[in-house]
């Protein structure tokens, strides 16, 4: 049921966010050089590495001039990236990756393999028990703000409790915080 509403909502999304996709390309290629997509190599479900796609928020070379994390001033996010952030419009691309099978709506967010170093090895194996999300309870609670330990404990939460019923009180907390603070 989960991968159904998974494919039939991201599916319509990409429908209809295909002028915002066109326009936010262009917006990219205009105010940078580069490309206007940026790919990474994520941590899936049962730990299967994929590459994960998004709007390039950041300068060509980000990964050369610091880590896996980002912070709200980061001198390597452009200005349009900016943007794209506070908006959340940067992970629209993902919507390919819930097609392709990836990644969920709902879930953790997909991690970096070198991120595995923050947990346990039974923390682990249950947070990559479930599919990634491009949305999840740490983004949904906490947006951007959460510490480590808070973003890990949340995500172990999900775990606990996913469900389609609770993904779509995941997705409503989303929506939430997007429009009452600007993004996830």
């Amino acid at each position: 049921m989960k991968r159904a509403f998974d494919i039939v909502v991201s599916a319509t999304l990409l429908l209809l966010t295909s002028p915002i996709l066109l326009l936010v390309c262009l917006a990219i290629k205009l105010t940078d050089k580069g490309p206007a997509l940026f790919s990474q190599t994520r941590v899936g479900l049962n730990g299967r590495l994929f590459e994960i796609y998004k709007f390039r928020s950041m300068v060509v070379n980000a990964a050369d001039l610091g880590g896996f994390s980002t912070a709200d001033k980061d001198p390597r996010i452009t200005a349009i990236g900016r943007l794209l952030r506070k908006t959340s419009l940067d992970e629209l691309p993902q919507l390919f990756n819930v097609l392709k099978g990836e990644m969920s709506l709902v879930g953790p967010r997909p991690d970096v393999p070198a991120q595995r170093a923050l947990y346990t090895e039974p923390q682990y194996l249950k947070r990559c028990s479930v599919q990634p999300g491009i949305t999840g309870l740490a983004q949904a609670k906490k947006r951007s703000t959460a510490t480590i330990e808070e973003r890990l404990q949340l995500d172990l939460d999900y775990v606990d409790q996913s469900s389609l019923r609770f993904d779509l009180w995941v997705i409503l907390l989303t929506i939430k915080q997007v429009i009452a603070k600007g993004g996830i």
